[in-house]
């Protein structure tokens, strides 16, 4: 899985950078097939100052996006990689039920 991150605006540390690969990494239990993951980091000026996280994960040709705002990058990585888990968990039992209703024609064909 390749994992592409993104800062929109300022320059991400390292710290923040390796926090980042390590919490997007772990999606890859979740999913076997994951193509790759761009994680996009940004903020927006304000008076408190909102941290933006967004993520698009591509599984075999399908793009699943998710974004989260918080006060804190590390909050909004967790946020949308916890979003982007419940996508893939949906995603992967989705495809086992088409490739079993698959199944059950081609038997009950024969």
């Amino acid at each position: 899985m390749d994992i592409n991150i993104t800062a929109r605006h300022f320059k991400a540390h390292e710290t923040l950078r390796g926090y980042a690969e390590d919490a997007v990494a772990k999606l890859e239990k979740y999913h076997r097939g994951i193509a790759n993951a761009d994680l996009v980091l940004s903020y927006e000026k304000a008076v408190n100052s909102v941290k933006i996280a967004e993520i698009h994960v591509t599984v075999g040709g399908t793009v699943l996006t998710s974004v989260a705002k918080t006060d804190a990058f590390e909050k909004s990585i967790d946020t949308v990689v916890e979003k982007v888990t419940t996508r893939l968990t949906k995603f992967k039992a989705k495809q086992r039920e088409k490739k079993k209703a698959v199944i059950r024609r081609t038997r009950s064909k024969v």
